[in-house]
């Protein structure tokens, strides 16, 4: 059994059950007994605990997100940095993933698809001016879909730590790879432009129901990324504006 279910942390947050699992965090459900209302917490990975360097550029940045204050931006509600314990407390999201509305509905009205854009770029814009980014982490898994068609993005600037701890292009990647900018690829260094051409690739993924470039490792994948051009998108159902099929 978990061993953090049906645990109460510092007190407050009763922890109910386990809803997801990232590559540096468990994600938890919990009941927050003092404000009355459920909640999301996001448990660090042990190896990750246990790595000094890590956890104080974590604890910086965690305390910098919690700042971030916008409707298209998942709340964080409160951080907690015990010795054995490192965790974040963020808003409760009844709805699911951008990548799980897109598989339900595969390619989306192109009016849909400029409506979940514009909203992710509003919340990127409200996050590189108070410093935070996704720097390629950025991806249709940390888009939230509401049922009233907000989207709430999540994990600015926390899992590129994860990045910078695993340099090594393997498999695990394979995620994220699919949304890295091509300079990601050549492992130089980021900026906030990365997260740009992630939406990029999540506008292109909403239009068509495909990514632009798919291999069977996460290295051919970021080689495609560097010397391979995207399918321009045809013929579809529904069409697209004039324009936006026109070769470059």
């Amino acid at each position: 059994m978990d061993r953090f279910i049906g645990k109460r942390l510092d007190g407050r947050y009763e922890i109910h059950e386990l809803i997801g699992v990232g590559g540096m965090a468990y994600v938890y459900k919990a009941y927050d007994r003092m404000e009355d209302r459920w909640v999301a917490i996001k448990i660090l990975k042990e190896e990750f605990s246990n790595n000094s360097d890590f956890l104080r550029r974590f604890r910086n940045e965690s305390k910098a997100i919690a700042v971030l204050n916008h409707p298209n931006i998942v709340k964080v509600y409160d951080v907690s940095f015990g010795d054995q314990i490192q965790y974040i407390v963020m808003e409760f999201i009844d709805g699911i993933t951008l990548k799980q509305y897109i598989e339900q509905e595969g390619a989306i009205r192109w009016q849909e698809a400029v409506h979940f854009t514009s909203q992710i770029l509003m919340a990127l814009e409200c996050a590189h001016e108070k410093g935070a980014s996704s720097t390629g982490t950025l991806s249709r898994r940390t888009s939230c879909f509401l049922q009233d068609g907000t989207i709430k993005v999540a994990d600015f600037g926390i899992a590129r730590f994860l990045q910078s701890e695993t340099q090594t292009m393997t498999d695990k990647a394979i995620g994220s790879v699919h949304y890295i900018a091509p300079e990601q690829a050549r492992g130089d260094y980021i900026t906030d432009k990365a997260d740009i051409y992630s939406v990029g690739v999540m506008l292109y993924e909403m239009l068509t129901g495909k990514l632009p470039f798919v291999a069977d490792n996460a290295v051919s994948v970021a080689l495609m990324q560097l010397q391979a051009k995207p399918v321009i998108p045809g013929k579809s159902t529904p069409p697209f504006p004039g324009g936006w099929n026109r070769s470059p």
